[in-house]
């Protein structure tokens, strides 16, 4: 069994007291922000439950969200919209969330353990392949990231584009979102650089 603490152990031993997971979700979707999470947990914790975002209920997402806004030492997202996304690119754009997210930080991380990235912030880092599924910190993050984006799909912006089914898919490439924007055309909140193999021919809804 994976110990979920093993890495954060490794930085407690060097005298690291404020270890911030990092993560992001949204990277794949047609529509929307790429949203990052930066989560600093009291040394020692365990939260049962936490695993990667992806393994979970939504359900049990939103019950882990609330324990982890409850317990955490320190919270933060970052944002990067679909313009800027396909200015710099999608791996560049999820960079600079978690960027935000870490400066968003209300108490300075000192070390930080990212999900198969670096962050581009003068912090000593550790890159984990599969990282949301072997360090609780980048686990709790990835909850905090895909439970607030997965709210402001069926929030937010579902209001905002009642017709596109955003609630539904949350922005990613299903028949039905693919079909809806074929039919009525991207909205700005649309990944243009994403929409290459889709015929679209309609003009932008503004």
């Amino acid at each position: 069994m994976t110990d979920l603490l093993m890495h954060e152990k490794e930085g407690w031993a060097q005298s690291y007291q404020y270890i911030a997971g990092i993560d992001e979700v949204g990277r794949g979707c047609l529509f929307g922000d790429v949203v990052a999470a930066a989560v600093i947990l009291p040394v020692g914790l365990v939260l049962e439950g936490v695993d990667d975002s992806k393994k979970l209920s939504e359900k049990k997402r939103e019950a882990l969200y609330d324990q982890i806004m409850e317990q955490a030492v320190a919270i933060s997202v970052g944002y990067v919209g679909a313009e800027t996304i396909d200015r710099i690119n999608i791996k560049q754009a999820a960079r600079l969330a978690m960027k935000k997210a870490v400066q968003g930080l209300p108490v300075a991380a000192d070390y930080l353990l990212v999900d198969a990235e670096k962050v581009d912030v003068e912090l000593p880092q550790l890159s984990i392949i599969k990282g949301d599924a072997t360090s609780q910190s980048i686990a709790a993050a990835s909850i905090i990231a895909k439970v607030t984006r997965d709210r402001l799909c069926k929030g937010e912006w579902e209001a905002r584009y009642p017709e596109y089914g955003i609630a539904i898919h949350k922005g990613y490439a299903t028949k039905l979102h693919r079909e809806q924007i074929l039919a009525l055309g991207p909205t700005p909140m649309h990944r243009r650089s994403f929409l290459k193999n889709l015929e679209v021919v309609q003009e932008t809804l503004f």
